[in-house]
């Protein structure tokens, strides 16, 4: 039987998602019929010439003005993205999780899909609406984007007149990144300064991070482990970004409250049906990122915090966390910030050619800080210690600013729990009251 053309867009096959598979695709090939009369009910008639299909192109919104978007809008927006050549990457259901992978279009998001997260754990859940951004932040960072997991940095290989090197190009792509959190956008901003921001700029990450398009998502469904609003990086984006959208479900259609934040943004958003967002619509996005700050899962007391641990080096929470923790280094491969790498050198069997590769590398391994003769670190504590402090700590004396965006990926992706925001309570609740 076919579905009737009100519910074009909603699920086809909801057991999928949980199978690996994203669907929320319309059983068949058509152009919605009830959008113009959905949308004129709600702010009024589309010009004629603005109607799926004309050519006509709408009017370019200023940089910081905000819009109106419909989930066919957004639709378009993907689809000029992937036709002007970007590589469009966003989040997307695969196997039990919501990760970052590239998107063919709106039906590759999320569709009705929530999360639950706490300490050590990580579920899916039905939502009962169909929104596209109604979940926290996933396993992947999109550190990943710009510091891959493994690079080559240069081959070396045996030549007539000596060794001969081959540097690796530099990367040459256009990207488009889909649903980026605040937080997301805070810890690229702290990447930059660390991979660009000095006098010794990292050109692998320098090419992969420029051109980058960004469509933020300002969030409203925080998870039961994100403390980003003590952090003072989310939950609204406040820069970064082309474009930021709120998600609004209720009060009218699906529809998306559009902030845009770069020239590229405005030029994009001209060539896309939209409307200008009313003050109904102003308040009901603060009232979604209001409540999201209302139901942030943890809090971090972030006051004199860099003094809080330099005087706490020997206390004894250390010995304590250490018992439970198992130096797995989840909690650094999951956090949006962390850069620690090392080189790994490899050879043919022929002699004939070597590489070299940069990887992603752990504080909490006792390789990272070998020196000769042995680890600076050789016990759990230290290197817990040396975790914690540097992200919440000294990393404030060497780039300006916390380490920690308030993401919680530690908290949900740790197997035993630990929890950041408590192991900091931990330390202050010793500290006497002046």
């Amino acid at each position: 039987m076919a579905r009737p053309a009100a519910d074009c867009g909603s699920p086809a096959r909801a057991p999928g998602l949980w199978a690996g598979e994203s669907s929320n695709r319309c059983d068949r090939r058509r152009t919605c019929s009830t959008r113009d009369g959905i949308l004129a009910s709600f702010i009024g008639p589309w010009p004629a010439a603005g109607r799926a299909g004309a050519s006509m192109v709408h009017p370019r919104p200023d940089i910081n003005a905000s819009v109106l978007l419909l989930r066919d809008g957004l639709a378009s927006l993907l689809q000029h993205l992937r036709d002007d050549g970007y590589l469009v990457v966003g989040p997307t259901v695969r196997d039990g999780a919501i990760v970052h992978d590239q998107l063919r279009g709106i039906e590759d998001l999320p569709v009705g899909v929530g999360d639950e997260q706490a300490p050590g754990r990580y579920r899916l859940r039905r939502r009962a609406d169909q929104a596209l951004f109604g979940y926290a932040v996933g396993p992947q960072s999109h550190k990943r984007e710009f510091f891959p997991p493994s690079i080559r940095l240069f081959q070396l290989r045996r030549g007539a007149g000596g060794p001969v090197l081959t540097p690796e190009p530099p990367i040459d792509r256009k990207l488009a990144l889909i649903g980026v959190r605040s937080c997301e956008l805070q810890a690229i901003a702290v990447q930059d300064r660390v991979f660009v921001g000095g006098h010794h700029v990292d050109a692998d990450y320098a090419s992969r991070r420029r051109g980058v398009f960004v469509v933020a998502v300002n969030c409203g469904e925080p998870s039961g482990t994100c403390f980003c609003a003590s952090m003072g990086t989310g939950p609204r984006a406040s820069g970064g970004f082309d474009l930021a959208l709120t998600e609004l479900l209720s009060g009218g259609p699906h529809r998306f409250v559009v902030e845009v934040g770069s020239a590229a943004g405005a030029d994009l958003l001209a060539r896309v049906e939209h409307a200008p967002a009313s003050e109904a619509d102003h308040a009901a996005a603060s009232a979604v990122t209001a409540a999201a700050t209302a139901n942030m899962g943890r809090h971090m007391d972030t006051r004199d915090i860099k003094s809080l641990f330099y005087a706490n080096q020997e206390h004894p929470r250390w010995a304590q966390v250490a018992e439970r923790c198992l130096g797995c280094t989840n909690c650094t491969l999951v956090c949006p910030t962390c850069f620690c790498s090392t080189t790994v050198d490899t050879t043919d069997l022929a002699g004939a050619t070597a590489t070299r590769e940069r990887r992603w590398d752990s504080c909490f391994t006792l390789d990272h800080s070998y020196v000769h003769g042995g680890s600076v670190r050789p016990s759990l504590r230290a290197r817990y210690r040396q975790w914690l402090t540097h992200k919440l700590a000294s990393w404030i004396d060497q780039y300006g600013t916390s380490g920690c965006v308030g993401c919680g990926r530690c908290i949900t992706w740790c197997p035993v729990g630990i929890d950041i925001t408590e192991e900091a309570a931990a330390l202050r609740a010793d500290v006497p009251v002046a």
